[in-house]
Formats: structure tokens, C-alpha cells, sequence
């Protein structure tokens, strides 16, 4: 009796049809799941200049010129993923830092923002994504905080 080795092609293809189907529901769940884990830098280091914004606050009475390089507030640099700055420029009360998500990374499209009163919003978010609907930075799809 001869005997065959091997695969037939029906085998082949329920193997590729079934690995296709693995795949694509592993994909987009592996790639929100990057992109949450690159937010929590841009709350780590926004609530990291909040502090640093208020004890020059009261070294000085005035936020003015408290992103300014040199000061204890001054803009970290930029990272990876984010790039922050004061906009507009802090006058003597008030004050907004903007994280930015760099293109081309797994935080493009996000902005967030924090002010003195430590109202934290979500100002912009990328496709697919939904903003909050309160003051509070976005953490995941659906637009939970």
C-alpha cells in the first residue's frame, strides 16, 4: 500500500483562512492597546510641569515667563512621542501647557492640556477615537478618562 505524505490544499487553506481570521482581530487590538500605552507620558509629564508652574508661581507671585528656559518651570524637552509648550504665553494669572502627539508615532493626533486651575481636557483626538465629554484626558477609544 503506497502511502502519501503531506497536506492537501483544503488543509492549506482552512489553516491560512483560519490564521487570516486571528489575525484580524488581533491587529487593531494590539495597536489601540500600543496607542494607550503611549498616553500615560503626556499625563505624567503635564502634571509634572503643573507643579513646576505653581512653586514658580510662588517663587515669584506671577506665571509670566515661567516656561522660559532657565526658570525652575522651564518646557521639558520634547520626547518620543510628545512635544510640549505654553500656549498662549502665561500672563501673571493664568497659564495652559499643551502636549502634542508626534506624527508618526502611536501618539499622533492627540493634544491635551492642563491650566492653573488644573483643568485637564482632551482637545484633540485622532480618527476612530471619540473625545470626552468632560474635562478630563481621554484614555481610551470609546472616550472613557
Amino acid at each position: 500500500m503506497l502511502r502519501h505524505r503531506g497536506f492537501t490544499l483544503i488543509e492549506v487553506m482552512i489553516t491560512v483562512v483560519i490564521i487570516a481570521i486571528l489575525a484580524a482581530i488581533a491587529i487593531p487590538s494590539y495597536r489601540d492597546y500600543v496607542i494607550r500605552g503611549a498616553l500615560p507620558e503626556a499625563f505624567s509629564v503635564l502634571a509634572g510641569q503643573r507643579v513646576k508652574m505653581e512653586q514658580f508661581f510662588q517663587d515669584n507671585r506671577t506665571y509670566e515667563g515661567a516656561c522660559d528656559a532657565g526658570t525652575v518651570a522651564t518646557l521639558p524637552a520634547a520626547t518620543d512621542r510628545f512635544t510640549f509648550s505654553c500656549d498662549p504665553e502665561p500672563d501673571a494669572t493664568t497659564y495652559t501647557i499643551t502636549a502634542t502627539g508626534n506624527a508618526g508615532t502611536a501618539a499622533a493626533g492627540f493634544t491635551f492640556t492642563i491650566d492653573q486651575s488644573n483643568v485637564r481636557t482632551t482637545d484633540a483626538v485622532p480618527t476612530g477615537w471619540t473625545e470626552p465629554a468632560g474635562n478630563c484626558w481621554v484614555v481610551r477609544k470609546d472616550g472613557s478618562c
